[in-house]
């Protein structure tokens, strides 16, 4: 077998021992990116080498687990993915988000501790190389707080399934009570979720809730929702109808606009006179407008026109705005 299978059967191996639930081969293609005949071939090696594997029926198909975990020499960190841990907490703390740099602070001593000491001492010296070669350059601009505990009571709500409770923004007679979904992150913290009542979530930022509470069971949301797919509606987070985008970056700006993730669902296309064409469909035209700005006159909006106009207007205020003083 050559080497590179080899770490292909490793990496299932302890896939197939972290899962509780098990795999599918066909979740197992997806997860190494291979055919499922190749998934079945690799499922059928793990099983020669670890006689523990165990499949149990789920519908039609089978899902496989392999018992009793692996032992220490599969699960054993490097030195890079701990110096990962440590960049991770790192680009937190200095995003201003403390909360959860202190979560994987937590998580990396915990990994240590349970290393032996000569593991420990072994990997050392290059995880000390490692951390202190790496920096970040700190947010630029005013960044909302988050309130530990209204962080932790969010958290704590997502865990059991319960309905929070709380005042929102200027309004402090008003109490909402909310059905937390999920949790989104980014300059500002958001929680996802609907107002009793209503189907439709909408977002709440974190720095704005006052006085949280549990308050009993909360609604779940639909089968088929997801986090992921109610952001992939908008262009950061205003959520409003998704339209096609078409955005065309001049040949001298092409290169840099390719390595960017406008959305991920966009698409790319190479022009003959070296341009680039970026297609996408999402919400968002304010935040779409306020990110183009920053491209200059290297960026031509083909699709829609209220987009462009939408920028249009925007720089006519400012314009307007700055030739007063």
């Amino acid at each position: 077998m050559r080497f590179e299978k080899v770490g292909v059967v490793i990496n299932l191996a302890r896939l197939l021992a972290a899962s509780a639930e098990g795999m599918t081969l066909d979740e197992i293609a997806l997860a190494l990116d291979v055919s499922r005949r190749t998934a079945e071939r690799l499922k059928a090696i793990v099983e020669d080498v670890f006689p523990q594997l165990e499949s149990r029926p789920d519908g039609h198909r089978l899902r496989f687990r392999i018992t009793g975990g692996l032992n220490g020499f599969f699960h054993s960190p490097t030195s890079d993915e701990l110096a990962e841990l440590h960049a991770a907490s790192l680009a937190l703390q200095t995003a201003g988000c403390a909360e959860r740099a202190d979560l994987l602070v937590s998580l990396a001593i915990k990994i240590k501790g349970a290393l032996r000491g000569t593991e420990q001492r072994r990997l050392a010296p290059d995880i000390e190389a490692l951390t202190t070669a790496i920096g970040y350059i700190p947010q630029v601009g005013p960044q909302p707080r988050v309130d530990r505990d209204t962080f932790e009571c969010i958290r704590t709500a997502l865990k059991g399934g319960n309905m929070l409770s709380f005042l929102y923004g200027e309004n402090k007679t008003w109490r909402r009570k909310v059905s937390p979904w999920g949790i989104l992150y980014g300059h500002a913290y958001y929680l996802v979720g609907p107002v009793t009542g209503k189907r439709k979530p909408v977002l709440w930022r974190f720095d704005k809730i006052i006085d949280i509470q549990i308050a009993g069971r909360a609604s779940l949301p639909p089968a088929g929702w997801s986090v992921e797919a109610f952001v992939s509606q908008a262009f950061g987070v205003f959520q409003e109808k998704p339209e096609l985008i078409i955005l065309r970056f001049n040949a001298g700006v092409a290169q840099d606009a390719g390595r960017f993730l406008f959305h991920p669902a966009q698409k790319l296309k190479k022009q003959a006179d070296g341009s680039l064409v970026v297609e996408f469909e999402s919400g968002g035209a304010v935040e779409i407008a306020h990110h183009l700005f920053t491209w200059g006159t290297s960026v031509e909006i083909i699709e829609p026109a209220s987009l462009k106009k939408r920028l249009c207007d925007m720089l006519t205020d400012v314009l307007k705005h700055h030739q007063k003083y």
